[in-house]
């Protein structure tokens, strides 16, 4: 029915902007199991599987080649590493952990159910890791750096969704175990307290969203963006684990965090416009998908079990290792696997004067999660 780019476009964006308006507007229950994510990616499957929209055209090429490295950029200006160590300590080492468990734990469940997946499984683990190491831009970014099939993608977020509504109660009613967690791991009794107190130092960001602002941010991740394209084209490619798209995910993903050392990090707006543009780019690959690939999709979701399991032991061994509470347990792994969106949940139900914590935790897995993502898809590769 729609077969121009612009008329394509607009319906992608009203999605968006329809399930977001739906989550603030009316917040119905059925967002807390299935967030506006899925709905923004399953809904243009529909639209496109049945002729309302098309499955191919210039449209999704230049979101890929233009939208996603502005994404990248300006997701990555907010990353602020100083007060991430000043303000979690080991906390974060805690975290490296369990984001360690995703990247081991990856391989592991692909050998259990890689043979059940085809031969593109492999990049739908190394999407899926992109997500539970950073978030849902770290997915989109490792995705189009191996060049994951639309079908792939698709099972990624339908595991990353059906783990999470198992996982993030597991996280919330952890809480109830804070006493015997902290004789289990032996964190200090005034452990969280000295963490609220560095909370309270830090100083508050940010001066309202201007005009100027916009174009700042634009210009940054217009440059960088041709930048790194020129640059990609002149390293050398190694199949699809190191082609020139992933050349350019990961350069691109550099210049953003050596831009996050500079001014540029205090323009504000980044991190609103970074999302915005990431979550038009996630519905554009759900146009793009085919039904036919959701016949592995039980297989997928196993095999994301499995791995999450892991991930959740590297945890407890982080917390024992490094001598943390539960709370800071809970949210290290929520930055992980759930990211921006829901980290600040789980510290917000633990206590919540630890919310700005969750937040810097989840920057640095943005940080992590285009390079680590691109080692664990290659892993996965390698175990096929």
């Amino acid at each position: 029915m729609i077969h121009s780019s612009a008329g394509t476009l607009a319906v992608l964006v009203g999605i968006v902007a329809l399930f977001f308006f739906l989550e603030k507007q009316f917040r119905w229950r059925i967002f807390q199991y299935l967030p506006p994510l899925i709905w923004i990616y399953t809904l243009p499957v529909a639209l496109s599987n049945t002729g309302v929209i098309p499955q191919t055209g210039p449209l999704y090429g230049a979101l890929k080649e233009h939208a996603l490295p502005i994404f990248i950029v300006l997701m990555l200006l907010n990353i602020d590493f100083v007060a991430v160590v000043r303000v979690i300590g080991r906390g974060v080492l805690v975290m490296l952990m369990g984001t360690l468990g995703v990247v081991i734990g990856a391989p592991i469940a692909y050998l259990i159910v890689g043979g059940r997946l085809g031969p593109d499984g492999w990049t739908g683990f190394g999407a899926l890791a992109g997500s539970w190491i950073g978030g849902t831009g770290n997915m989109a970014a490792v995705a189009a750096g191996i060049d994951t099939p639309p079908a792939e993608m698709g099972l990624a977020v339908m595991a990353d969704n059906l783990v999470y509504i198992i996982w993030l109660p597991l996280l919330l009613t952890s809480r109830v175990w804070a006493e015997r967690f902290r004789r289990f791991s032996g964190a200090a009794h005034d452990r969280v307290e000295k963490m609220e107190a560095a909370v309270e130092r830090m100083q508050a960001k940010k001066d309202e969203i201007e005009m100027q602002h916009v174009v700042y941010l634009l210009l940054i991740g217009l440059v960088v963006a041709q930048f790194s394209a020129y640059l990609a084209q002149l390293l050398p490619e190694v199949g699809r684990v190191l082609s020139t798209g992933t050349w350019k995910v990961l350069i691109v993903t550099t210049i953003g965090i050596l831009l996050s050392l500079t001014p540029a990090r205090r323009i504000p707006g980044s991190h609103p416009i970074a999302m915005a543009i990431i979550y038009i780019f996630v519905a554009s690959m759900g146009a793009q998908a085919e039904l036919a690939g959701l016949s592995r999709a039980p297989w997928f979701v196993i095999g994301a079990y499995i791995w999450i399991t892991i991930h959740g032991l590297f945890c407890l061994l982080g917390a024992k290792l490094f001598r943390v509470d539960v709370h800071t347990a809970a949210i290290a792994s929520a930055a992980n696997i759930g990211g921006a969106a829901s980290a600040p949940i789980v510290a917000a139900y633990h206590r919540q004067t630890l919310i700005p914590i969750a937040v810097l935790m989840a920057l640095v897995g943005y940080a992590l999660g285009n390079y680590l993502g691109l080692v664990t898809a290659w892993l996965c590769k390698w175990v096929s």
